[in-house]
């Protein structure tokens, strides 16, 4: 039998409490979670297969690779550039999940406020697998508007995300 690792969630973004909360997760066959953790902390590949994100920028210097405690912008769902800070990071090892979790914020009025936690987990799994899960709660106006639509924005957009994270791997392999 194996057990499956699960998000680190910090009390105020717990599931469920939260505006709008997505969970997608795949299991690719034939790839490793270091296979995987390259493209998803450097933010200069993020655009090469995923569509959803633009404006990718350190204010504070750094980057392109994220880091522990690093400070980020960028844009997605049509949002304008949100700013994010890593607050969980451990890369994969052997018997030890890949962990990265941003907070990302934007201000302005209360019709604009949004507060979020973007969590990942990338583990290797028997058999020569690898599991991504990618879970995030929002908190405000414009996430219970998201949350409302159907098919739901921020559901298809993470699982294009994985999607492309999985190609954007399986091409170095091959």
């Amino acid at each position: 039998m194996t057990t499956q690792n699960a998000i680190n969630w910090p009390e105020r973004y717990l599931p469920g409490t939260g505006d709008n909360f997505v969970s997608n997760e795949v299991i690719a066959k034939g790839l490793s979670a270091a296979d995987v953790w390259p493209f998803l902390v450097d933010t200069s590949t993020w655009e090469s297969y995923y569509d959803n994100v633009a404006d990718i920028s350190f204010p504070q210097g750094g980057g392109p690779e994220l880091r522990a405690d690093i400070h980020f912008r960028f844009g997605t769902f049509g949002f304008p550039p949100l700013d994010a800070h890593v607050v969980e990071f451990q890369g994969p090892a052997a018997g030890v999940p890949g962990r990265l979790s941003w907070t990302a914020r934007q201000g302005g009025s209360p019709e604009e406020q949004l507060d979020v936690l973007h969590a990942w987990l990338v583990e290797d799994l028997p058999g020569g697998r690898v599991r991504i899960l990618t879970q995030e709660t929002q908190i405000g106006r414009p996430a219970a508007a998201l949350a409302g639509q159907r098919p739901n924005p921020m559901l298809n957009g993470h699982q294009a995300w994985l999607d492309g994270l999985v190609g954007a791997a399986e091409k170095t392999r091959a």
